[in-house]
């Protein structure tokens, strides 16, 4: 094992992947000369040259449909947003050609495609900038929706990802890409689809996924030192979602609390609560509670940040709630 960046292991899944496949090809804005906007791609351009490693204009529409074209005709590209909120600009290619073609082409002709940069917050940066994506994303058939916590499970699932046949939305946190932890030596693949128990308890099960899951380890281990013992899963694939990890769960802990960036409205939370009580309400003991972002745009300011985005705080009451204990 070795100990890396988190934007390290998505260089090596991206420079892997190409090295055993010459199709794969990464293009974006800033991801050649510049080394990428996070320094992801930092490398690549001396490696791979500018046929596979594309510095594009500030048209996301334009480049996206230049690359849906290419996966459609044998290609594999990994197109780099410098942020899903400016991914909106090219949602009529994900959305009406990338994630529809297989079908209205009855199967002759699919989109091995990888669209992926930093989701979310990431701190002081306005409205604009600051909104979670994966319940839009995930609601759209056709399409695969990865959001990652961690250095392994980037490399593992990125990699999984580019070899895929169908279009992959793979998600990352901007304010994570210094994090660092620990990735094989070896190549490494991780299936899409499959979630990841972070951590075992018996008293609540805690569901998140992407940098929410520092708030919801964060919240455990308080919740441990009163003697109540979390359960903390993390996601890592939204579409298709591992339910039978989280039921498995709930069966044997009897209470749901999930964590999210998301608006609450129609979220993945509002998902998951329908089908875990669809499927597991003989197993609950109380009902199934959520923190999410607020149901606003986030502001600049400091303070109204912080109320704007789940917590450590909040979460360990919504447990205590669940297992109605005093605040």
């Amino acid at each position: 094992m070795k100990e890396i960046a988190f934007r390290e292991a998505l260089r090596e899944a991206m420079s892997e992947e190409m090295r055993r496949d010459e199709s794969v090809f990464l293009m974006g804005e800033e991801v050649a000369e510049y080394n990428g906007a996070y320094k992801v791609s930092q490398g690549m351009l001396a490696e791979f040259g500018e046929k596979r490693i594309i510095d594009t204009p500030i048209t996301e529409l334009g480049f996206t449909a230049i690359a849906v074209g290419a996966a459609q005709n044998g290609l594999r590209p990994i197109v780099e947003f410098m942020t899903w909120n400016f991914a909106t600009l090219a949602i009529d290619q994900i959305l009406n050609t990338a994630s529809k073609m297989l079908a209205m082409s009855g199967g002759q002709v699919g989109c091995p495609i990888v669209f992926r940069g930093p989701n979310g917050s990431a701190g002081q940066l306005g409205a604009q900038h600051s909104t979670a994506f994966e319940s839009l994303y995930a609601n759209m058939p056709g399409l695969k929706v990865i959001s990652v916590s961690n250095p392994y499970d980037a490399k593992g699932l990125l990699k999984s990802a580019i070899r895929d046949n169908d279009p992959v939305i793979f998600m990352e946190s901007e304010v994570m890409y210094g994090d660092k932890g620990e990735v094989p030596e070896e190549e490494y693949l991780i299936p899409i689809g499959q979630a990841r128990i972070a951590r075992e308890g018996t008293d609540v099960t805690i569901v998140s996924f992407n940098k929410m899951m520092k708030v919801a380890m964060a919240a455990a281990e308080e919740l441990e030192k009163e003697q109540i013992s979390a359960e903390v899963i993390d996601l890592r694939t939204i579409r298709p979602m591992d339910w039978k990890t989280i039921l498995d769960s709930v069966m044997k802990t009897n209470r749901l609390v999930v964590v999210e960036e998301q608006w609450p409205f129609a979220s993945i939370s509002s998902e998951i609560a329908y089908r875990i009580q669809k499927e597991g309400f003989d197993y609950l003991d109380a009902p199934i509670r959520r923190i999410t972002s607020a149901d606003a745009p986030m502001h600049y300011a400091p303070n109204l940040v912080s109320q704007y985005l789940p917590d450590v705080p909040r979460t360990v009451n919504l447990v205590k709630e669940v297992m109605y204990l005093k605040k």
